[in-house]
């Protein structure tokens, strides 16, 4: 017995039972065979099988036993093939003289047992049994009269005495037709055994495809919640700044207040104009999908080359704010450059709301070896109106886009007043969790 079939009998694997239109098919086969048995039956008998054969009417009765129990043959396979094999024994003992659809019926039934029987280890046995009973009553029953005619005449015609031949030619006759009829049905069993486990991995797969594709529109929901959080938070607290600088200014230095005015005009049309280039990249059905390192950036064109235009808008809401590189800047890859750029934009949207306009803001990015690391310091201050305790969501925001990179991050308040943020990037490394360190009192 091969593995795969050992496997299947160890497995406890069952196979679903027929379905209506199977038992139809049954019942189907089971009255052909028993119409071509009756003509088989009438063309034995006029050839003379038998000297005596059995009565007509003993002959239709024993074709219509033998082939009826096909009907059931996928519902009780292992009944149907000991009753198969009782009625075919019976069919020669009794002389009915039909050979051909009876071996068929038997055949049939040997398979089904194999193929439909539920409790393997049984189906083996039941098998294996009438195999060994059929082989004693053939060489009993059979040969015992072709060895008997064989002796009483001795003469050989060929080379082998006619006992001998007739005697090897039945051996390999029955070898042949009972272990094909063994082998086909353990067969037949393995396949729906292959195609199940077949079904049930598509099934698996479909399964799989849809958690992915619900886990795709989670990270797509969370790409555009900190898109619309890093665009809107920024360009709103600065203009809350300037909107306050032009109020306080606006009796007693109108232009100042203009000033004000239009640096908030300008922060305004800036984040409308993210926005939409945001929004067209996601309506986009080109664009490459979130599922990849790249897009999920895209909708923005800034990075460190910008970092000095955010500076200046930080400084025309009355923020004194500076930028310091050191080493020798180098081309960043797209992703990470936008991760710095956004790190920078998160730290001093946080500047802006928690230490207020009176802070200082100090950022230095540092072009090393391997990496690039930026710092945001601020000097603290007084909080804007309503600022409160932060939700945190800042620091998330800056974990996750530097986990596509494989950064570090420490965020936390610094030991002589204001609040520190320094991300470390690897500049060609393979994408790896992102490690971040908070301290006491960190969250912004």
């Amino acid at each position: 017995m091969t593995n795969s079939r050992l496997d299947a009998l160890d497995d406890g694997w069952l196979r679903p039972r027929p379905s209506r239109r199977e038992y139809r098919a049954d019942v189907i086969l089971a009255i052909v065979i028993f119409a071509l048995s009756l003509g088989s039956l009438e063309l034995y008998d006029s050839a003379g099988f038998y000297a005596a054969p059995a009565p007509p009417w003993l002959g239709v009765v024993m074709m219509l036993l033998q082939s009826a129990p096909l009907a059931w043959r996928r519902r009780y396979p292992l009944s149907v093939l000991v009753f198969s094999a009782a009625v075919f024994m019976a069919v020669q003992i009794l002389h009915v003289p039909e050979v051909l659809f009876s071996n068929i019926a038997f055949f049939i039934a040997m398979y089904t047992a194999g193929a439909w029987s539920r409790n393997r280890r049984l189906a083996m046995v039941s098998r294996l049994l009438v195999i060994v009973a059929m082989f004693v009553w053939l060489f009993s029953a059979l040969l015992g009269a072709a060895f008997s005619a064989a002796f009483a005449d001795m003469d050989v015609v060929g080379s082998v005495s006619p006992a001998l031949a007739v005697g090897l030619v039945t051996v390999v006759q029955n070898l042949l037709y009972f272990g094909g009829a063994y082998y086909f049905g353990s067969r037949a069993w393995v396949a729906a055994r292959e195609r199940a486990a077949l079904q049930d991995r598509t099934v698996q797969l479909a399964e799989e495809r849809e958690r992915t594709a619900a886990q795709a529109v989670s990270l797509e929901r969370l790409r555009i919640a900190r898109e619309l959080h890093d665009v809107v938070a920024h360009h709103v607290s600065v203009m809350g700044v300037q909107a306050g600088a032009a109020r306080r200014v606006l009796q007693r230095d109108p232009q100042q207040a203009a000033e004000s005015l239009s640096a908030i005009e300008s922060s305004a049309r800036e984040a409308v104009d993210e926005l939409h280039r945001m929004l067209s990249t996601l309506r986009d059905d080109s664009s490459p999908s979130s599922g990849t390192s790249g897009p999920a950036d895209e909708p923005s064109t800034h990075g460190v080359e910008q970092l000095r235009d955010l500076l200046d808008d930080a400084r025309s809401a009355g923020l004194a704010a500076q930028l310091t590189v050191v080493g020798e800047p180098r081309p960043l890859s797209a992703l990470v450059s936008i991760t710095v750029y956004r790190v920078v934009q998160e730290a001093i949207t946080n500047a802006i709301k928690h230490a207020g306009p009176s802070a200082a803001i100090d950022v230095r990015l540092r072009y090393r070896e391997l990496s690039v690391e930026v710092e945001i310091t601020d000097s603290g201050g007084t909080p804007s109106r309503g600022a409160g305790q932060g939700s945190g969501l800042g620091i998330v925001g800056m974990r996750e886009r530097l986990s596509a990179v494989g950064g570090t991050l420490e965020a936390g308040p610094r030991a002589r007043g204001g609040y520190l943020v320094r991300a470390d990037i690897p500049a060609g490394a393979a994408p790896t969790a992102a490690s971040t360190t908070l301290t006491e009192g960190s969250v912004r």
